[in-house]
């Protein structure tokens, strides 16, 4: 629509339409087909001769789309132009109406997928020409993706939940007597008990939880981001025992291997600093530094 000499090449993949998520029609079509006829509906409507190929890609989703020409003399742009705002308008229409329970719409054409009001005409601003504002109301995404990952939390805010959730863990149940197989000696170092996530969060304070909330998977994720302390599995949460982790293969490339190697000793063991026992791995097995000057 930008020019009349405009090109495109298209490779449609989500099921979107332009005010939303694209709302199937037609039963007897797979969503992939009736979507790949809508993409192409919309290029004719835009006044194109559609050409559909099939790229050589690794992708169950392959099928494009080529406008290379345009099926109308350029002298007839800005009848093209009504044409094309009055099909925008369409969808969006589609869009309120599904919302709005179909109340006072209907459906003309199941091929087109054009739906008008009932009796209605569109208003003379929604018939704007090129250069105006095309889709009005509409809200692209931010150019900068908000992080809701629990990773742009501030730091002292995610040390002082771990802390708290891993006391809560080992004050739950007395110290347990463990044994290291690889050494074959006991000794005691409090492993603490497994609680649920529903069991911490009631322990923690409102505030601290309306933070959480406001990240994908809240608590959840930030324990699991926290790999070093906890262990969450089946919904509960574990003190970690490094002791049981597997040690890494020797049957690893040699390239691997000297990457992980590289990679040993990069933070602070928390369990040095924090746990009441200290590290339940002796120094040179623990894969993090046990004081500042073990770090690489």
């Amino acid at each position: 629509r930008s020019s009349y000499s405009c090109c495109y090449f298209v490779l449609p993949c989500c099921f979107f339409d332009f005010h939303g998520k694209y709302r199937r029609r037609q039963s007897k079509k797979t969503q992939y087909r009736e979507y790949l006829d809508f993409v192409a509906q919309v290029g004719f409507v835009c006044g194109f001769h559609v050409e559909e190929d099939c790229l050589r890609i690794p992708s169950t989703k392959r099928v494009s789309f080529i406008g290379r020409s345009r099926t109308y003399p350029a002298a007839e742009s800005a009848l093209i132009d009504k044409q094309i705002t009055q099909f925008i308008n369409s969808r969006q229409t589609c869009a309120v109406a599904t919302c709005d329970r179909g109340v006072g719409f209907k459906q003309e054409d199941h091929s087109s997928g054009l739906c008008k009001a009932v009796g209605s005409e569109p208003p003379e601003d929604e018939t704007e020409t090129a250069g105006t504002i095309w889709m009005p109301g509409f809200q692209p995404r931010g150019k900068v993706e908000q992080i809701r990952n629990c990773a742009s939390l501030p730091r002292d805010f995610v040390d002082e939940v771990v802390l708290n959730v891993a006391n809560l863990l080992l004050n739950a149940a007395p110290q347990k007597s463990c044994t290291d197989k690889r050494h074959g000696n006991m000794n005691t170092w409090n492993q603490g008990e497994s609680l649920s996530l529903r069991e911490v969060a009631e322990y923690l304070n409102k505030e601290t939880l309306k933070k959480l909330k406001s990240e994908y998977g809240g608590l959840q994720t930030l324990l699991k981001n926290n790999h070093q302390v906890f262990e969450v599995l089946n919904g509960r949460v574990h003190i970690r025992d490094w002791r049981k982790e597997k040690p890494a293969s020797k049957t690893k490339p040699e390239v691997k291997r000297r990457l992980s190697a590289e990679a040993f000793k990069t933070r602070l063991c928390w369990f040095f600093l924090h746990h009441p026992d200290g590290c339940s791995l002796p120094s040179e097995a623990c894969p993090y530094a046990h004081g500042t000057e073990e770090l690489r």
